[in-house]
């Protein structure tokens, strides 16, 4: 064999897995080989195009969430306002069948609820890891003084119990806005919402990258970073966040399930969403008042939310493994 061909040869046989990949070409591959990762996916994947598509799934259908069909079409309640039909009413044209009382589509109905709740949880999942990173990586570049102040506020967040405070708080939020005699609009009580869940939940987002920048600072690359008098902002943006993208992401899919049920529990208990605004909260507020007599209202928001966020969780954990490998569940 001449030199020339054995040259070919060894080049040929490089295999191609040597080949220098990214980190996150390597995460990318570790999560497709999870496969309880990759199906949590599709089902959340689901959802979410549930919940944008809710406007045209609901014309194809040919129903709306707010119009009350057992009121006005005769024979769908009987004479204590329940479904007739057997199922909660379950039919052709209802395919989840229909509120008792009221006689609203359940189907309609529970796909809008999903578009509010998954909506409301994505934002204030959005703006508490700002908040988070925010302060966080402030926190803990500065140090001193700025450190010792932030860290007391997280600390008193904390402490403090979350599901009564909102319950004891929202009302008093509301009232800043409007008259406690006053019906207080929906777009009110979704910003108040937003506001207040991510007003109390930044603090633990924070006090983790704040712990990861004090250890990140004092590395080589960031003192390296400083002899050459990079500034601040450019040792933030290109030394220390680039090395943060895998504790935001772990914590922002762990936190948007918690705050579906928290924004849930909430409506649940009236200090949230409230009805006729759909919601899986409402739903299950609703479902509670007629479970002796038709447990069927209730059954959908809440077998869905159940899937929801088992599937939400089980994705955080396979995001979690395939970013930092040495985890363990």
């Amino acid at each position: 064999m001449t030199d020339e061909s054995a040259e070919k040869s060894i080049t040929s046989s490089t295999p191609k897995g040597n080949e220098s990949r990214s980190p996150g070409r390597l995460a990318w591959n570790r999560f497709k080989r999870d496969r309880t990762g990759v199906i949590s996916a599709y089902v959340v994947i689901f959802f979410f195009v549930v919940a944008i598509c809710a406007p045209l799934i609901a014309k194809l259908y040919g129903k709306n969430p707010y119009d009350q069909y057992g009121q006005d079409i005769p024979g769908l309640l009987n004479d204590f306002a329940y479904p007739v039909k057997p199922n909660g009413g379950m039919s052709g044209d209802f395919w989840f069948g229909i509120e008792p009382q009221l006689g609203r589509d359940v189907f309609t109905f529970l796909i809008y609820g999903i578009r509010t709740s998954l909506l409301l949880a994505t934002a204030a999942t959005l703006l508490t890891t700002l908040l988070g990173v925010v302060i966080g990586i402030t926190a803990g570049y500065l140090g001193g003084k700025t450190d010792y102040f932030i860290g007391r506020i997280i600390d008193i967040l904390l402490s403090f119990p979350s599901t009564l405070f909102f319950i004891a708080f929202m009302p008093v939020v509301y009232g800043l806005f409007v008259s406690f005699d006053e019906d207080v609009p929906t777009w009110l009580r979704a910003t108040c919402l937003i506001l207040v869940l991510s007003a109390f939940g930044w603090a633990s987002v924070a006090r983790l990258l704040r712990g990861q920048v004090l250890g990140l600072r004092e590395r080589e690359f960031v003192e390296a970073a400083k002899v050459t008098g990079a500034s601040s902002r450019r040792i933030v943006f290109k030394e220390l966040l680039p090395n943060l993208w895998t504790p935001i992401l772990i914590q922002s899919t762990l936190m948007l399930p918690a705050y579906v049920t928290a924004e849930a529990g909430l409506a649940f208990l009236g200090v949230g969403i409230q009805d006729p605004t759909p919601d899986w909260g409402v739903m299950i507020q609703r479902g509670a008042q007629f479970y002796t007599e038709d447990i069927t209202f209730m059954i959908f928001p809440g077998v869905s939310m159940i899937i929801f966020v088992l599937a939400f969780n089980l994705l955080g954990d396979s995001v979690r493994d395939a970013l930092d490998p040495k985890s363990k569940r």
